[in-house]
């Protein structure tokens, strides 16, 4: 099911159950009943629930949002420490070069053209992709110096495998949804309540009304979808990408 066909889904079943409870709730009313007789005490809890909510709402958008943001963070990473890798190790001999070269080339690859689309499909790396930055590092890390000028270049190109190593498990660890089940819970209780005390105003069966309860509950429906849609980093909405791969490694889309 498309992200769309989710959000037009959801906000066309906000809509008609407000209408449809007005509408049950208005023939079942007494007929001596005042809409316009509502206690102060009902208008002043309908409208701090309603104020509560809306920072929950906006609290959760900003989490969910901000975990967005670190994901694509992590994937810079570990896409600059693997770029600065390829770089430093021009010093290196000829066939040492040329076999990490290819082996960050084939790593990188690999990650843009099959283990993304893994990510996004079922939330979680693959293990060739571990064998693969595997390989790197035992490539690095294997190589005795030479010359005084390869010893100084050792210890910064490890440094750089470890922050490309722990970059990689950092976007393994963000994969899947962000936003713990409880939070989901209450996220979704606080929105039934939001729009069930509509009714405890004793909301009338006029088209201004109406207008104004459905609009609300289109709201509320769109805040929750767009919070669902950004819990999943790599998969859903406006996702973290590979571009700084495709940047730095312009060959790895090919």
């Amino acid at each position: 099911m498309s992200e769309w066909l989710v959000l037009a889904v959801a906000i066309a079943a906000a809509c008609a159950v407000v209408i449809l409870i007005t509408f049950v709730r208005d023939r079942r009313a007494p007929e001596d009943e005042d809409p316009s007789d509502t206690p102060d005490v009902i208008e002043y809890m309908t409208m701090w629930i309603g104020v509560v909510y809306a920072i929950v709402l906006g609290l959760a958008i900003a989490g969910v949002w901000e975990a967005r943001g670190v994901a694509q963070d992590r994937v810079s990473t570990e896409a600059h420490a693997l770029h600065e890798i390829s770089e430093r190790v021009r010093v290196y001999p000829p066939d040492v070069r040329d076999r990490i070269r290819d082996d960050v080339n084939a790593y990188v690859g690999y990650v843009v053209k099959t283990e993304w689309q893994e990510m996004a499909d079922n939330g979680q790396v693959t293990k060739r992709g571990d064998q693969l930055m595997q390989r790197i590092r035992v490539d690095v890390t294997d190589y005795e110096p030479k010359t005084d000028f390869q010893a100084q270049a050792y210890q910064p190109l490890v440094d750089q495998v470890t922050a490309a190593d722990q970059a990689r498990a950092a976007r393994a660890d963000s994969t899947g949804p962000t936003m713990p089940g409880v939070v989901w819970f209450g996220l979704i209780a606080g929105a039934v309540i939001t729009v069930g005390m509509i009714f405890a105003l004793q909301i009338r069966r006029t088209t201004r009304e109406l207008v104004l309860a459905g609009l609300f509950s289109t709201l509320i429906a769109f805040l929750l979808f767009l919070i669902w849609d950004f819990d999943a980093p790599y998969s859903r909405g406006i996702t973290a990408t590979a571009d700084p791969f495709l940047t730095l490694f312009p060959g790895a889309g090919h």
